[in-house]
């Protein structure tokens, strides 16, 4: 079995006894500091009757690595027998979930065990992972801070060991600040990688589903799990899957340093980022160049615009029928300005989105990758994580 050793407890034969088995893993993280954990699965339980969708036992050779691993979902992807509520009140009930959605129905037919939902960000519309309807996603190395967003959840539970392996989604960082803030791996996949059927469309062509697990070989297994397949070979984006099992490093890795998403961090992630390029080059003789990423606040602005444009058209048919008291006051804000945006203003964002990809392309001309730390500062929690709607 390849999954880390740190979360074996977690790995479960679907002949085993399920919901002993998480119950006794949740009663665990209930106890740890004396904090109650709010993780966000949707789940009608108690303690110690928990209730877990499980596939029909079957006997035999395993179905894949995948067989009886429990993977969590980010409340932002269709999941039979759960709702889809995006992080809201009122979407589960506007448009009722159906079927599994694609990188679901993949990772079902492997055998996983997909354990539930997870809490998330409003809509996707923020980064703290603070949800004024569902409570929020502590981080489980300190419950003082946030766990990060949108998909909050996801990391969560994969950081306190309920899961190895969480599905997320990331239309701007989704999977990775979360990540980054819970100290487990995030990963972004390539876009048209993965079959977007049954995801939200919040923000379609940036926003794509995303793997959390505790080692970057956890994530390589899950993400060869979902991996689309559907389309002809040549419509496909080529897919080449490391060997796990191979034990050579790669060397003559050139990565690509911009100073100022450096600079503009606070001292300790910087340190801490600085200190990880040095140990790259050290241990494997990894190369650092510095670069410059032009336009970078042009960039940024066209980004926003592009996730609200997309999501207001997205949720146009909802949000005109909707009372402003069933959304999040911070979401508000957000869909206000979203709405803000001209039809133009779009346009030129993707623009600048495809000048942004001949910079890129330049840069990589000359490095294997560009390195920046995932976020700037991490953020705390404080009263407002426990409040409700109150506006």
């Amino acid at each position: 079995m390849l999954l880390s050793p740190c979360l074996d407890w977690v790995y479960l034969s679907v002949c085993s006894k399920i919901s002993d088995s998480l119950s006794a893993g949740l009663a665990i993280v209930l106890e740890i500091n004396g904090h109650v954990y709010r993780l966000g699965f949707s789940l009608t339980c108690q303690i110690f009757t928990v209730s877990v969708f499980v596939p029909e036992p079957h006997a035999g050779t395993p179905l894949s690595v995948m067989d009886g691993v429990l993977v969590a979902v980010k409340d932002e992807i269709d999941c039979l027998p759960y709702p889809t509520t995006g992080g809201t009140r009122w979407l589960g009930k506007a448009r009722p979930c159906e079927a599994d959605a694609a990188c679901v129905a993949q990772l079902r037919a492997c055998g996983a065990v997909l354990a539930g939902k997870t809490n998330m960000h409003e809509l996707g519309a923020g980064t703290s992972g603070i949800n004024p309807h569902h409570g929020s996603a502590r981080n489980p190395y300190n419950v003082g801070k946030v766990a990060g967003g949108s998909s909050s959840g996801s990391a969560a539970v994969v950081c306190a060991g309920l899961c190895p392996v969480a599905l997320g989604v990331d239309g701007g960082g989704s999977v990775r600040m979360p990540a980054a803030l819970c100290g487990v791996v995030g990963f972004k996949p390539t876009a048209g990688r993965l079959s977007n059927a049954g995801v939200l469309p919040l923000n379609w062509t940036v926003g794509m589903a995303g793997i959390l697990a505790g080692t970057v070989e956890d994530a390589v297994v899950a993400y060869s799990a979902i991996v689309d397949q559907s389309q002809p070979s040549y419509l496909r984006p080529e897919l080449n899957l490391p060997m796990l099992t191979s034990t050579p490093s790669i060397s003559n890795v050139r990565l690509a340093k911009y100073g100022k998403w450096f600079n503009d961090s606070s001292e300790d992630i910087r340190t801490c980022c600085d200190k990880a390029l040095q140990t790259l080059r050290a241990q494997y003789g990894w190369e650092t160049l510095d670069v410059t990423v032009p336009e970078i606040e042009e960039m940024r602005l066209a980004h926003y615009v592009t996730i609200g444009s997309e999501c207001t058209a997205s949720l146009a048919k909802y949000l005109d029928k909707l009372k402003r008291s069933e959304i999040g006051w911070d979401v508000r804000v957000a869909l206000g300005v979203y709405g803000s945006f001209s039809s133009r203003a779009y346009l030129n964002s993707q623009r600048l989105r495809n000048r942004q990809m001949f910079f890129h392309k330049e840069i990589f001309k000359t490095a294997d990758v560009i390195v920046s730390p995932m976020t700037g500062y991490s953020l705390s929690v404080h009263h407002s994580c426990n409040t409700h709607n109150r506006i």
